[in-house]
């Protein structure tokens, strides 16, 4: 096995366990103690791990920041299933909060229902349903971040703090036992405060975003209601979703129907 081909395994090997060392690299590929120092080495020069006695652990903070479009378009057909199951626990006249989440996007494109009243920090949401008819939608006020398109700042929360809603749907970035974080601190405030001013949460999360966490905690797992995704999360996760009494959704793409 070529060096490239073993990194990636052990990289593999490290998103499951969190961990690995240099005695699992020698039994798992066949290589010597310094073989298996060497890739650690490597893999550490490339941010990809964190170096330790004996071994590497992954990180725990996840740096990664896609951009908008990049994030809309991956994992494109598993965030429509979710949006689509979203989209299904909405009833007409419900008032909703909207957050900026590519995903909950997805969500909005689906809703078959009417009278909403509908507030939002995503310009992208506002834009698509604020054409319809039958319904209502408040674009949040404040400063636009332009590569992520949504509305953060003061104005944002003023204006949040004066609504209420019946449901939030709400992507994340990252979600471990420890709840929900975001890569940024200023967008964070306004899904924390959407929380607090909505009496269910419904969190759109595919497979990807379990066991991630970034910069800024929004919230803790007790904050949520309903959390839908594409296949069942890995312990420890799911047992903390237990623990908290969360309802787990699993939706599914149109073509495995």
């Amino acid at each position: 096995m070529y060096q490239e081909e073993r990194l990636i395994a052990i990289l593999q090997h490290m998103q499951a366990h969190q961990r690995i060392s240099v005695e699992e690299i020698c039994e798992l590929f066949q290589v010597s103690r310094d073989t298996a120092r060497r890739d650690i080495v490597k893999l550490e020069e490339q941010g990809k791990i964190l170096r330790t006695r004996g071994g590497a652990i992954w990180p725990s903070l996840n740096k990664d920041i896609s951009g908008y479009r990049d994030r809309l378009q991956a994992e494109s057909d598993v965030k429509r299933a979710i949006g689509r199951l979203a989209a299904s626990l909405i009833h007409s006249g419900d008032y909703l909060f909207m957050d900026a989440s590519t995903t909950v996007l997805h969500a909005a494109e689906q809703l078959r229902t009417d009278g909403h009243v509908i507030v939002t920090n995503s310009i992208d949401i506002a834009g698509l349903l604020s054409p319809k008819q039958g319904s209502t939608v408040h674009l949040l006020g404040g400063v636009v971040h332009p590569h992520h398109r949504f509305i953060s700042g003061a104005r944002t929360l003023e204006m949040l703090r004066d609504y209420q809603a019946d449901k939030l749907i709400l992507g994340t970035s990252g979600m471990t036992p420890d709840g929900l974080t975001n890569a940024f601190e200023e967008e964070g405030y306004v899904m924390k405060e959407m929380i607090r001013r909505a009496d269910q949460v419904i969190v759109l999360a595919d497979h990807t975003k379990f066991g991630l966490r970034q910069f800024y905690r929004v919230a803790g797992l007790d904050c949520i209601d309903i959390v839908i995704t594409d296949r069942p999360p890995a312990e420890p996760m799911s047992e903390a979703l237990r623990r908290h009494h969360i309802e787990i959704l699993i939706a599914e793409e149109e073509n495995e129907r």
